[in-house]
């Protein structure tokens, strides 16, 4: 299944995507609908039909999860690219749900930074409560998997050993447009990933690439805390990134990013410059 957080004349709905139309689900979106013990049931079942596809305005498809979970330094290419060294454990940092945005909404370089880049990544989604899961039972875990573009401002983020602040600005980190169930892919751990600027492509690799596992990085996070219905894992970025590339072209005004995972679908966020 193909699902998704749409917008409404009354705000949101969780929904189906059936070869192009929408079916709106009753749960006001994608995380209360997973937060049912039967959801892959009751969103199979038919709805209310809402509109075509090709119309519709998405929202993030997980609206405020209680978890933004990010994993940094994940492929070896991007590890060699950025001079670190590769890590004994999963290197994690987490977002706040303002940081979040719609796969198509447009993105503000803020005043305060000129280091904006991207970062394209699998999320990965949670589907029900894990805790201490063994990593030959995590896959069980995932509801399913969207696009993230992990946007970065690079000076913020290098001020201090942590990253958190570099990693958060409001409205900077897009997610979507669905949320496409494990079932629906060929092999969800092996697929293809890329970011375009400008349809200038600037990362190009397969997940099967991960230094970290899904599964490894379900079990490793649900070791210390609990993972819930609808939490996300953004799964990390391969090379590409304009922090190690000739004379750092970092977002300018104007700029369109489109970071696309193979069966999932893409997100394409059009970067403005932020007046004070």
């Amino acid at each position: 299944m193909r699902l998704a957080t749409i917008v409404t004349d009354n705000g949101t709905s969780a929904a189906r995507i059936d070869n192009g139309s929408v079916i709106a689900l009753p749960y006001p979106d994608v995380v209360a609908l997973l937060h049912d013990p039967g959801w892959a049931s009751v969103a199979g079942k038919k709805g209310i039909e809402f509109g075509d596809a090709t119309a519709l305005t998405h929202n993030v498809p997980v609206v405020r999860p209680e978890k933004t979970i990010c994993v940094g330094l994940n492929y070896r290419s991007h590890v060699e690219e950025t001079n670190n060294k590769r890590p004994e454990y999963p290197t994690l940092f987490s977002k706040f749900p303002d940081s979040l945005t719609g796969a198509t909404s447009p993105i503000p370089l803020p005043s305060v930074s000129d280091s904006v880049d991207w970062e394209a990544e699998l999320g990965i989604v949670i589907g029900k409560p894990a805790h201490h899961v063994p990593v030959e039972d995590a896959l069980s875990y995932i509801a399913g998997m969207t696009v993230v573009n992990d946007v970065s401002m690079r000076d913020w983020q290098g001020r201090t050993s942590e990253w958190l602040a570099g990693k958060n600005f409001e409205a900077s980190t897009p997610a979507g447009p669905v949320l496409v169930t494990v079932d629906e892919l060929d092999d969800p751990l092996d697929l293809a990933i890329s970011c375009e600027v400008d349809g200038e492509i600037m990362q190009q690799a397969r997940t099967s690439e991960l230094l970290f596992g899904l599964a490894e990085l379900v079990s490793y996070a649900s070791t210390f805390t609990t993972l819930r219905p609808g939490d996300l894992i953004a799964t990390g970025t391969p090379e590409g990134v304009a922090l190690a590339r000739p004379g750092k072209p970092y977002l300018r005004d104007g700029q369109l990013v489109t970071t696309t995972i193979e069966g999932v679908g893409s997100c394409r966020n059009r970067f403005y410059a932020e007046h004070e």
